[in-house]
């Protein structure tokens, strides 16, 4: 809960007059104790990984000649049906297992000081941090997801999530229930390393669905703005991981393609992509190539 009384008590506080940005939190958070503020992450991604999956099936329904081109593995169609049973499933984790665990863990939140006072961060502050966020989640995500691809673990785990050879925006967080709770900690890390302000952390929260959701849409869209950003990876990177599935040793970046690259562990995808131009160069030839993807054998060779 903020300090101040009135908006004059913050202006004097600070030492000048409140932007419209923190005139509008001023206004918003006054009466909320910090512990409600921190759990408008729940609904936040409850309402994004809702909306977000929706607008890649909408546009799968209702522009599939759009679209069509766009889709990584096109003969693969999840249907309506599935979507919404797979939706369901992921919905029930989220309510009984994740939001619990939410519920209780302001106090880690409140211990790193992120802090929900005024003034609120620059632009440039929001920025730095942002990017710092996701390097972190990147290079923790990469290290626990292949730890779960060890056998055991991906046999009474991982697998759940690999259910999908072609994922969906609603399959994000298809996974079992422990391995929600595991993925969910690099996501923590960054705000614990570098704390900020409580608006940084919920976008941070919001970008991080967002991109996710993205990574398993199946559809590797021109103008998402992953496409601008370097050693970033993407649906169609992602995709590759799925299609391979439990032998999979490649692409287990979720955001940058880097600690792939510098950990060898993208020659499966490196060798498909060698395949798909070589493919490309058989057909403008006249004669016929092997496929899309590489083979599990190709790949374990490689």
């Amino acid at each position: 809960m903020l300090p101040y009384a009135t908006l004059q008590e913050a202006e004097t506080t600070i030492g000048r007059p409140l932007t419209l940005p923190e005139t509008l939190w001023f206004n918003y958070t006054a009466n909320k104790s910090d512990y409600i503020l921190y759990c408008h992450n729940i609904p936040l991604i409850f309402l994004l990984s809702t909306l977000v999956p929706l607008f890649y099936l909408v546009m799968e329904l209702m522009f599939p000649t759009y679209v069509a081109p766009y889709k990584v593995q096109p003969k693969i169609n999840v249907s309506l049906y599935e979507n919404f049973k797979c939706y369901l499933v992921v919905q029930r984790t989220y309510f009984f297992i994740v939001v619990p665990v939410l519920l209780v863990s302001y106090p880690s939140i409140e211990m790193v000081g992120i802090r929900t006072s005024l003034p609120l961060p620059s632009s440039t502050e929001i920025i730095l941090q942002l990017i710092i966020y996701f390097v972190i989640e990147d290079y923790a995500n990469y290290w626990i997801h292949r730890l779960f691809h060890i056998k055991w673990v991906y046999e009474n785990i991982h697998k759940v999530h690999h259910e999908y050879t072609a994922p969906t925006g609603f399959a994000t967080q298809h996974a079992h229930w422990l391995e929600n709770l595991v993925f969910g900690i690099p996501s923590f890390l960054g705000p614990a390393i570098v704390p900020g302000h409580m608006v940084t952390f919920l976008l941070w929260l919001a970008l991080r669905q967002i991109e996710a959701v993205e990574n398993h849409s199946g559809y590797d869209f021109p103008w998402t703005f992953k496409k601008y950003i370097p050693f970033s990876a993407g649906a169609e990177y992602h995709d590759y991981h799925h299609y391979v599935g439990g032998q999979s040793q490649s692409n287990f970046a979720p955001i940058f393609t880097y600690c792939d690259y510098l950990y060898g562990t993208d020659k499966g995808y490196r060798y498909r992509k060698r395949l798909m131009q070589k493919k490309q160069q058989q057909l403008k030839d006249g004669s016929k190539g092997n496929g899309s993807y590489a083979t599990v054998q190709d790949i374990k060779s490689e």
